[in-house]
């Protein structure tokens, strides 16, 4: 089938689903719903057999879904209604909930029931939720939902009641520092998590809250600022504290038309209204998670099972300062110290990377300036992985990936991805030609022609197609709080099997020919001769591309790439057909040197 997505943002669901539809063999293009621009000559234009929004904030016009199926994904269960769906249930502790795909009519959320599917909600972001269980069940239902429709035959369930609630506004979450528990604030600030945050004052100034973690060590008044971690904030509760990791300011009442603030790490935001606080650096080789102990907030950490040791890393959004590229490689080069056979970089639940900071980078006095440091920090970072030769490593993706993170992760010499995620290997959207030595890692895993075309194309792939082109080389079906513990018990099989130190003898040798052939300083020297004449050209569409990415600020129209029509590719096999997880992956699926 011709599929149109009509989406507010093309986010990451939207994303998912564009890519494994295609995957299924549809044809898809995408609508994004734009001030001023009409959605009905959109489906006049497209002519789709099916009209889909995976994200929609805006009502699809009678004129649309009276002459067209028009199937709408709410984050909800049936029969709940409303904008903020995920937002009440993450405030009211739910630990169920679940998506269903209904009919668009009259009335919003009140349509036909086309699929429904209900999933865990664990005690994450909502941002998490929704790029991971969320997303699991909409794929769920969504897929159940085409092929309902493609039958001709099936006849939707009318929904015979319904809740509506309202949008969750910001004085149903504001925080009473002086009484309310730490569960009670990292509830909030969870259900706020990424949009819209909570608004808060602080220091004399209005902010909203993005992001929050227990601490249970620091205590202090409520409401008083503790200390300082990693770019993050520690404020007192009523019976505890909070690590807040950023902060978005609020626009100045009386300035509409201002540039819209945009989300820092906390202690940047803040700048010269911080007062002297400890900076309490996390201990990333403490075994500070351990069960029953006191709860704190680290965004590097690193463990050992076995022969293999895991440095996992989470910062919000997926984004990498030059700071916390640095902090990371700190971490890395430690890492490699230790009597592991096997270092699995990543491993956790949400974002693997997404690359350079672009909100620091926007703050910053000199954009080009900061750009520069910033790439630069990245492709150190990638450079130890491609030149570490005495242990195997592998990138674990329990989440998304995307330019300069998607290539930290083909520097590795395995990439195993959670079957739900989504690959975007291309810069090409925000005006840049790349880094992170990407025009080697990247044409050595799937052969040139491909490598053009994903980097041309500027689409997201799913993490199927990705091991079938060789970007990926293990796929794990699992729900994203297992990934961890599956990349795990793997690993420690790889680091048990006999064949490990001939593999890592291997990979030393393809390294020294590789190097022979072309040293990766050329890779990286024609890489960033072009980075650095983007940056610091004024007039570059890079510019302009990254204050509205980090702004928010809404495209005139719909993008081009997305626009056209992408035909579908049949390469997911059936679930009863995926080959279950049995060991080590097989390197090597693409023509070429192997990757190190």
């Amino acid at each position: 089938m011709h599929i149109l997505l009509a989406a507010s943002a093309f986010n990451s669901l939207t994303q998912r689903v564009h890519a494994e539809l295609r995957d299924r063999g549809h044809s898809v293009a995408v609508e994004l719903a734009l001030p001023g621009a009409s959605l009905a000559e959109a489906v006049d234009r497209h002519r789709p057999d099916l009209v889909l929004a995976p994200m929609l904030k805006t009502p699809i016009p009678r004129e649309v879904w009276s002459a067209h199926t028009c199937l709408i994904v709410h984050p909800g269960p049936v029969g709940d209604r409303g904008p903020s769906s995920l937002d009440w249930a993450i405030a009211e502790d739910a630990t169920r909930w679940g998506v269903t795909v209904l009919q668009a009519c009259e009335e919003m959320d009140a349509g036909d029931v086309w699929a429904a599917a209900d999933c865990a909600l664990p005690p994450v972001g909502k941002s998490d939720a929704y790029r991971g269980e969320i997303a699991d069940a909409a794929l769920s239902a969504v897929l159940t939902a085409v092929d309902r429709f493609a039958s001709g035959t099936y006849v939707p369930e009318r929904q015979r009641s319904g809740r509506a609630r309202p949008y969750l506004r910001q004085e149903l979450r504001r925080i009473d520092w002086a009484n309310d528990s730490t569960q009670s604030v990292v509830r909030a600030l969870r259900a706020a998590d990424s949009q819209p945050g909570v608004l808060d004052e602080l220091l004399g100034g209005q902010w909203f809250l993005h992001g929050g973690h227990p601490e249970d060590r620091l205590r202090g008044r409520p409401g008083e600022l503790l200390a300082t971690r990693a770019g993050a904030i520690c404020r007192a509760t009523a019976d505890g504290a909070v690590w807040i990791p950023e902060l978005r300011a609020r626009r100045v009442p009386g300035e509409p038309g201002g540039p819209a603030p945009v989300k820092l790490p906390a202690t940047l935001a803040l700048g010269d209204r911080l007062p002297p606080l400890p900076e309490i650096p996390a201990r990333p080789f403490a075994d500070a998670d351990a069960e029953g102990g006191p709860r704190t907030w680290s965004d590097i950490t690193y463990r050992e099972r076995g022969g293999a040791g895991f440095l996992s890393f989470s910062f919000p959004g997926g984004a990498m300062s030059t700071a916390q590229c640095r902090r990371l490689l700190a971490a890395y080069r430690e890492a490699c110290t230790r009597p592991v056979s096997v270092l699995v970089l990543g491993g956790g639940r949400d974002f693997f990377s997404n690359g350079i900071h672009l909100g620091v980078i926007e703050a910053a006095a000199d954009p080009a300036e900061e750009s520069w440091a910033n790439i630069n920090a990245m492709d150190d970072l990638v450079e130890a992985v491609l030149t570490t030769t005495d242990r195997f490593v592998v990138a674990a993706l329990g989440g998304n990936a995307a330019a300069g993170g998607a290539m930290l992760a083909l520097a590795a010499d395995e990439v195993w991805c959670r079957g739900g995620v989504v690959l975007n290997p291309h810069y090409r959207l925000m005006g840049l030609y790349g880094s992170e030595y990407w025009t080697y890692t990247l044409p050595r895993r799937t052969g040139t022609g491909v490598a053009e075309r994903l980097t041309a194309d500027a689409l997201p792939i799913s993490a199927e197609a990705a091991r079938r082109l060789g970007l990926v080389d293990r796929t794990i079906d699992c729900a994203p709080h297992a990934f961890a513990d599956e990349t795990a018990r793997l690993a420690v099989r790889v680091a048990d099997s006999p064949a490990v130190l001939s593999r890592i003898a291997g990979k030393k040798a393809r390294r020294e020919a590789d190097e022979g052939v072309r040293p990766l300083a050329a890779y990286r020297e024609a890489e960033l001769a072009r980075m650095r004449e983007t940056f610091f050209d004024l007039r570059a569409p890079y510019h302009a591309l990254r204050r509205a990415f980090v702004r928010k600020e809404a495209p005139e129209r719909t993008p081009a790439h997305l626009e056209r029509t992408v035909p579908g590719r049949r390469t997911a096999p059936l679930p009863s057909r995926r080959p279950p997880v049995t060991g080590p992956a097989v390197q090597d699926r693409a023509p070429g040197p192997a990757g190190c």
